[in-house]
């Protein structure tokens, strides 16, 4: 078996001399014109020229493009009014960026260029946002790490023989080495939440429907997709958030409260994925942070389904089978592990679909869950991530299972739609510690302040 390259330095990178500036902290600057959105925007391409070549964060990097419009919005009659004023924002390579390619991660799409930005990069734009590129993907967005033959894998800013974790991982890194300010990702099953959690920055997986979907889809993968940010601070996501749903306010977190039933648990939804010493470590760190912050935090295990990863394996499979067909794919030019995961897609349809009324039996059990608690705390992942590029020669089922193995705590929240929030914790042996709190549906408000307090710790 062929292995990986690994590049020949693997210590953990020097990703900048200077400090980054949160989204908050560039905006406020911009607005108030003690820097000039050209000034910040022209800091993060340099970074992009100098630590991507490494890292392979970005599909397209829009120098030329980006550096013009930060100079409207150095012009802008009403700066001072933008929320992201200024803010360098990176696009996952599923999301339509006008006169950029919109590749999915794949040899097999098309190589024209999107006419129009998605209405969710409009609504950055409009606040102010910056694009300086669109963001590397696994194809179709399939898998927890971020890989594939046609661009290469793209490598964790820690340490670079690693995954960045995925699908949004060229995301996760931009953002982790301020190579953009912020990210916008889409997560099916944690591919906003893995390569936050891998690269030490937030993800936040809304509630079903609370932000559109891209290219004004009613559903994708089934209705297991969903679209985030990843940013660098919880203040950051909230106001990305913000922008992103349309609601000013949910910009503005709320009051912190103690009284919050918040609950930790390390049981796994599937038995093929129990948690190692690292991310039982990462629990242990919220937990002691929570109760220095005066919160009681207490042992609950929601009642997984014993066929909660078959339940959403079925909508997955067939949410890939039906976007191949919706992009109007070759098969002959796809990935041989994604055209078996299409003929097993199909199969699932031929078979009647994925069951809406098993979906809501977990929905409905996920809820009486948070009848009795308000938060719930839990690893990410497994495990740490893998070598990058480790499983690009794989096939569907060898793919499937080490990937099942590494990242069993996410999907359940797709399947009920309810929010999940990634919060760092700093590092341990190298890697980012990092946990995800879940909450009832539309509570996203409550986890990101939370979330901003778990930061000053």
């Amino acid at each position: 078996m062929r292995r990986p390259q690994r590049p020949a330095d693997t210590r953990p990178m020097e990703t900048t001399t200077d400090k980054l500036l949160s989204a908050s902290e560039i905006s406020k600057a911009v607005q108030s014109g003690a820097m000039s959105a050209v000034d910040v925007v022209r800091t993060h391409l340099d970074r992009i020229a100098t630590l991507d070549p490494q890292l392979n964060a970005f599909q397209s990097v829009r120098r030329a493009a980006a550096l013009v419009e930060a100079a409207a919005i150095d012009r802008h009659p009403r700066r001072s009014e933008l929320p992201l004023a200024g803010v360098p924002v990176a696009i996952k390579d599923n999301i339509a960026v006008a006169g950029e390619q919109m590749r999915h991660g794949s040899a097999a799409t098309s190589t024209a260029t999107a006419q129009t930005d998605d209405p969710l990069v409009a609504r950055l734009r409009a606040a102010g946002c910056v694009v300086v590129g669109t963001t590397r993907m696994p194809e179709l967005a399939a898998w927890a790490f971020t890989a594939s033959k046609a661009f290469g894998p793209t490598r964790n800013p820690l340490n670079p023989h690693l995954n960045s974790g995925g699908s949004t991982g060229g995301g996760a890194v931009a953002v982790a080495t301020g190579m953009a300010a912020l990210a916008l990702g889409t997560d099916g099953g944690g591919s906003v939440r893995v390569p936050a959690a891998y690269c030490g920055v937030v993800g936040l997986k809304p509630t079903k429907d609370r932000i559109p979907l891209p290219g004004g889809q009613v559903e994708h993968w089934c209705g297991l997709t969903v679209t985030g940010p990843i940013a660098r601070t919880a203040a950051d996501a909230a106001a990305a958030f913000a922008v992103l749903a349309g609601d000013p306010h949910l910009a503005e977190l709320s009051e912190p409260s103690t009284r919050l039933r918040i609950a930790r648990s390390l049981r796994s939804p599937s038995p093929l994925g129990q948690p190692d010493a690292h991310q039982k470590a990462a629990v242990d760190a919220a937990d002691a942070a929570l109760t220095s912050l005066g919160y009681e935090v207490t042992k609950a295990d929601p009642s997984y389904p014993a066929t909660l990863l078959n339940q959403w394996g079925r909508r997955w499979l067939a949410g890939i089978a039906i976007e191949a067909e919706h992009l109007g794919l070759d098969e002959a030019d796809l990935e041989p592990r994604t055209r078996q995961m299409i003929r097993r897609g199909r199969r699932v349809l031929e078979f009647g679909g994925p069951r809406p009324s098993a979906q809501q039996r977990w929905h409905d059990r996920a809820a009486s869950f948070f009848d009795n608690h308000d938060i719930l705390v839990t690893p990410v992942t497994a495990r740490g991530p893998g070598l990058a590029g480790e499983l690009s020669e794989k096939g569907y089922l060898a793919t499937y299972l080490a990937s099942a193995r590494a990242v069993p705590f996410t999907q359940a929240w797709n399947l009920a739609g309810f929010p999940a929030l990634v919060v760092p914790l700093g590092e341990r042996d190298g890697l980012p510690l990092a946990v995800q709190l879940i909450g009832a549906p539309n509570t996203e408000k409550q986890l990101l302040t939370v979330a901003a307090q778990l930061d000053q710790v």
